[in-house]
């Protein structure tokens, strides 16, 4: 895992160009994970944006320099369900717009995935795509690190059964 506490102090002091090296060490999780959850390229970009300002704006907020990337997730994760609230998309738009940044072969997949609720896409995202252990997912969502391994069990138990019918 990369090391953010030495850009993270300098960028808490005010420093542009260590947030800038923070933000590249990690955009490419950040839209990973807007993408994923959004379902929509201009949702996550506008997501991603919004919460990399967000952050700039509040640096100075930030208790432990070392745990910078989860700080930048639960930022990230309150614009995605802030979007998620006012940009319902029907399911067909998945369809339309998932394939073009995934190669998923089984139309079954496709459907499983949006058959799951938008939190739940949320923290497989987090999990799948971002490399999140249980014990950050906590920190990051706000639950019990037990309720967090006990959801992605019953997240994949129902990827799992859908795939199967």
């Amino acid at each position: 895992m990369t090391d953010f506490a030495a850009d993270a102090a300098l960028a808490k002091k005010g420093d542009a160009a260590a947030f800038a090296r923070l933000y590249a060490k990690i955009y490419e999780d950040l839209y990973r994970i807007a993408r994923y959850s959004l379902r929509n390229r201009e949702d996550a970009c506008d997501a991603v944006s919004d919460a990399v300002l967000e952050a700039f704006c509040n640096i100075g907020k930030l208790r432990d320099e070392k745990a910078f990337r989860s700080w930048m997730m639960r930022i990230l994760s309150a614009q995605i369900r802030r979007r998620q609230r006012e940009y319902y998309r029907a399911p067909s738009v998945l369809e339309e717009t998932i394939g073009e940044d995934f190669d998923f072969r089984h139309t079954e997949l496709r459907e499983a995935l949006a058959g799951l609720s938008s939190e739940d896409r949320l923290l497989l995202s987090l999990s799948v795509l971002g490399g999140y252990t249980g014990k950050e997912l906590a920190e990051v969502s706000g639950m019990r690190e037990g309720t967090v391994r006990s959801r992605l069990s019953r997240i994949r138990e129902k990827l799992r059964l859908a795939l199967e019918e």
